[in-house]
């Protein structure tokens, strides 16, 4: 009788994999003809400027994905518009007989942009040979497909997220084509202020909690690992960030008549710097991870079974070695604090009035920002800095020789979940079906999401399912999606929607 049930459980296996397998090859066949009609949608969605400064695109954009859903039979609809946010797209499906409901979440709305700083214009899409911005351009509209996969489509939110959604909607087509039923009820939350930090996410979550119903959510955003294997992630890193202004005199001033005796700015600043962390990247915070959960032995080993990426990246950036001497995905498990912009100075040889930088603190589980800010001030008052929140006034200014203006931004917390719960396994298990092979698992992404929100307010399990290229020049200029990386996340779609069952 064992043998009996060891012999069926075997061919069960094989079934289903011989199953993801004739699914990822049909879908396949599927898309190869209609590649021009499915990058024509991408192009589509681009060419809508949904940025913030843009409320107008904002909305058409919301609009536009709405009657997507609409002629695929989804009963869509638009959520949360009278908080003062764009629109949530809000989609629901239901599949007879299903067991389970599944929330399929990306943002619709790009980084700021500034034309100057693109090789083409951010919200005409062009289509170019590689990821180097001056690369040949390709007239992808009558080229005939199949296309070459290593082509990148340019503009901005190609990747973020707007290849999510399009991959979502060609899998769903895919599957309709393929009189493929899907496994899942299926709900969409498309939302439209995400790089904005979703300040309404939370209140919107609340007020339509039974709406949002389901068993898990799964977050299409970000870059997949940049061994450019298909990717499941578990979390993000939270973010607070901070502008740090300190002061010199009150005008800038003649560095021969003045240097050697007027407080120098820059170098004030330099010394902040070096007192916040080591040369290594290290925290100099005392205390600064007293509060960081430890990595688990299932999370330890999925980051010890990626595939090896530090060498070749260190080749493609022309880095000598890492700033913190251990392997990239572990170092993103830790806090960071990075100086990411550090301005003072006239153009002129002058002693600047003052400098100012912007510091990026990347967080993990369990910190919070309130924490983090409170740890930051009080060492900093700690080494002899006079903390303040607006311009120094004279009587400040005459009292301190050292003085540091904080504007904090408000942040959130990191969120990592547990990936050996059930959904979770099962997740992993559909998509390397999908893959033909194993995926790259990420306890956590090194970037930030407000995960955190879902957790909070709907309390049900979250799984990261990205699809685009790690090298999208994600919120900078020449933002672009990699094909190769659209068709594998259309077939790891058309697999989650039709497969996926736990």
């Amino acid at each position: 009788m064992r043998g009996l049930l060891a012999a069926t459980a075997i061919l069960l296996v094989a079934a289903s994999r011989a199953s993801a397998a004739d699914l990822s090859a049909s879908v396949d066949d599927w898309r190869q003809p209609r590649e021009r009609q499915i990058v024509g949608e991408l192009a589509d969605f681009v060419r809508i400027p949904s940025v913030a400064a843009n409320p107008e695109g904002l909305a058409a954009m919301a609009e536009r994905l709405r009657t997507e859903l609409t002629k695929r039979g989804f009963e869509a609809r638009l959520i949360g518009s009278d908080t003062g946010a764009p629109p949530v797209v809000f989609g629901s499906l239901q599949t007879p007989g299903a067991r389970r409901t599944v929330t399929f979440y990306a943002h619709y709305d790009g980084q700021p942009v500034v034309p100057a700083e693109w090789a083409s214009a951010p919200f005409a899409p062009t289509m170019r040979e590689s990821g180097d911005s001056g690369s040949k351009v390709v007239d992808w509209q009558s080229a005939k497909p199949p296309y070459n996969p290593e082509w990148r489509l340019f503009g901005r939110a190609a990747s973020d997220d707007k290849s999510s959604i399009v991959a979502f909607l060609s899998a769903f087509d895919a599957l309709k084509a393929l009189d493929r039923k899907p496994s899942v009820n299926i709900r969409i939350f498309w939302e439209g202020e995400e790089e904005r930090g979703s300040p309404h996410l939370a209140q919107i979550l609340h007020e339509n909690a039974g709406l949002l119903r389901s068993d898990l959510w799964l977050i299409g955003d970000g870059p997949v690992h940049q061994s450019r294997t298909r990717t499941i992630y578990f979390g993000a890193r939270g973010d607070v960030s901070v502008d740090a202004t300190v002061y010199g005199a009150t005008r800038a001033l003649h560095s021969g008549h003045y240097g050697n005796w007027a407080p120098n700015p820059a170098a004030l600043a330099a010394l902040l710097i070096t007192q916040l962390r080591a040369p290594s990247g290290a925290i100099l915070i005392p205390g600064y991870s007293k509060d960081v959960r430890p990595l688990t032995p299932a999370e330890r080993k999925a980051i010890a079974d990626l595939p090896p990426i530090d060498s070749a990246l260190e080749r493609e950036l022309g880095i000598a070695s890492p700033e913190g001497g251990e392997p990239l995905t572990l170092s993103t498990m830790r806090p960071a604090l990075n100086i990411v912009a550090l301005q003072s100075g006239v153009g002129a040889r002058a002693i600047p009035a003052e400098a100012t930088m912007t510091i990026d603190l990347r967080l993990v589980p369990d910190q919070k920002p309130e924490g983090v800010r409170h740890l930051v001030e009080r060492y900093l008052q700690k080494l002899g800095w006079t903390v303040v929140h607006s311009d120094p006034d004279a009587a400040v200014r005459a009292r301190s020789a050292r003085i540091v203006r904080l504007d904090w931004s408000s942040g959130y917390p990191a969120f990592r979940s547990d990936m050996t719960s059930a959904p979770g396994r099962a997740v992993i298990a559909t998509a390397a079906k999908a893959a033909g092979g194993r995926v790259a698992v990420l306890p956590m992404m090194g970037g930030s999401v407000p995960i955190y929100l879902f957790d909070e307010a709907l309390r049900i399990p979250i799984v990261g399912l990205p699809i685009v290229n790690h090298d999208n020049n994600q919120h900078a200029p020449n933002e672009n999606a990699r094909l190769r990386n659209l068709w594998d996340g259309i077939e790891t779609y058309a697999a989650i929607l039709s497969e996926l069952d736990w």
